[in-house]
């Protein structure tokens, strides 16, 4: 009887348990709209991407990278949406933006990479990081020309 009860515990523990990958969110009573909420303010600038930011996996994710690069922010919170389906889906759904990659810049959604070249080109960019307390490099080497 211990030999059948062992064998059966084994056989799901196995199934259910081995082969089977679940994730904790599964077992969270936060809600997955609450989820994003602290994740885009855990860090003064939070990017969705395709890869990582040493790594780019797309031409968007990657022109992100690099404008992030010149303002010399490179302390920002970087979630590859390849690596989990229901975080690229459901950033789709919290922001209700299409494309990846998406940028938050103090807890607020700013847009991909379109929004965030456009307000670098502008200046728009230097003064959302300095609302959050990022100095961007650029902006010094301005007033060292000057």
């Amino acid at each position: 009887m211990a030999s059948v009860i062992q064998k059966c515990t084994r056989s799901f523990f196995q199934t259910a348990v081995l082969k089977k990958p679940f994730s904790l969110a599964y077992f969270s009573t936060v809600s997955p709209k609450d989820q994003y909420e602290q994740m885009v303010k855990q860090n003064k600038v939070v990017v969705f991407m395709k890869g990582v930011p040493d790594q780019p996996m797309c031409g968007f994710s990657n022109a992100v990278v690099q404008i992030f690069r010149m303002h010399g922010v490179t302390n920002y919170d970087a979630h590859n949406v390849l690596a989990d389906e229901s975080i690229r889906q459901g950033i789709k759904e919290f922001t209700n933006w299409p494309t990846i990659p998406q940028i938050f810049i103090g807890g607020e959604f700013v847009g991909g990479c379109d929004i965030l070249l456009q307000m670098h080109k502008n200046g728009e960019l230097i003064e959302e990081l300095q609302k959050v307390g990022i100095q961007s490099t650029l902006l010094e080497q301005e007033k060292k020309e000057e």
